[in-house]
């Protein structure tokens, strides 16, 4: 591992993102390290790490060195009885199946995974939520598959001041079950609603590292608590439209390799399609709980 002098990102987009390059996260295990990469994240939100050869249980050791605690209910190991991954602090974002072929475009996973593809931050929908989420490139395809991510700091910076006392104090519930039901996935057994209950959220987080204040929405967020439905609704949906204006959001095009580090604290990403007939996608997730 580098010493944290030689920690300097180059920044990728105007508010966010910075790309480390030259260092192997494999071996960060001083505290100072991994305190700096810590502070970085404060500062860009999203850390691009480039070349990063993880083994599936590097990556969760890697995030349990840096963070502690991993989110090990979330996402498609949920619904998938033959998970794939055999590391169970990894979470599945890929197009294949436990043999490791390229899934029926029916596929019941490939329809709940769907939901990544909208605007969201991870796991808002439990409490606690997610804190950092680390994302390895195992294949990618040709053309398309990128992630984009969105600066909610910057985006609440952005609003009217009148948007911002109205949403100070509010919360909003945040559920699973709702994202996917707004595209049409609501085939979730008794069992599965069970692991799902949702979760009040506050609409406006204070960062405990940066001191600055950001948005907190997502496809998740269902309604505002007390008020009702339809205003809620019509509320959240204007705030999302203005966290994702094209200057808050930052295209991340992958490689084998690339090793993506975001703070779910202040930042929303989303999936964007590809050739899911013909092409892989195999991305590896570790996420942590914010506690």
């Amino acid at each position: 591992m580098s010493t944290t002098a030689q920690l300097q990102p180059r920044q990728l987009h105007p508010t966010f993102v910075g790309e480390l390059t030259g260092v192997d996260l494999r071996q960060a295990h001083d505290p100072a390290d991994l305190g700096e990469i810590k502070a970085l994240l404060d500062r860009y939100a999203v850390l691009v790490v480039r070349d990063q050869p993880f083994a599936d249980e590097e990556q969760a050791a890697f995030a349990r060195r840096l963070d502690g605690e991993l989110v090990t209910k979330v996402g498609r190991s949920v619904i998938d009885a033959a998970a794939r991954l055999k590391e169970p602090g990894l979470t599945d974002i890929s197009n294949l199946d436990e043999n490791d072929r390229i899934m029926d475009p029916a596929d019941r996973r490939r329809m709940y995974s769907l939901g990544n593809r909208l605007w969201h931050s991870d796991s808002s929908f439990q409490s606690p939520p997610a804190r950092y989420s680390m994302l390895s490139a195992k294949a990618v395809p040709d053309s398309g598959g990128e992630t984009e991510y969105a600066d909610m700091r910057a985006a609440y910076d952005a609003l009217p001041d009148a948007l911002k006392a109205q949403i100070e104090d509010l919360r909003a519930f945040h559920s699973i079950i709702y994202s996917r039901s707004t595209i049409g996935f609501t085939e979730f057994s008794d069992a599965e609603r069970a692991q799902f209950p949702g979760a009040e959220q506050p609409l406006v987080r204070v960062h405990p590292g940066s001191g600055r204040k950001s948005v907190y929405v997502a496809s998740h967020a269902s309604h505002v608590i007390g008020w009702p439905v339809p205003d809620g609704r019509l509320l959240l949906r204007e705030l999302m439209a203005l966290a994702t204006l094209p200057q808050f959001v930052h295209r991340h095009k992958w490689k084998v390799g690339d090793f993506v580090i975001w703070d779910n604290r202040c930042t929303m990403h989303r999936g964007l399609p590809f050739d899911e007939t013909t092409q892989r996608r195999d991305l590896r997730r570790v996420t942590t709980i914010d506690q």
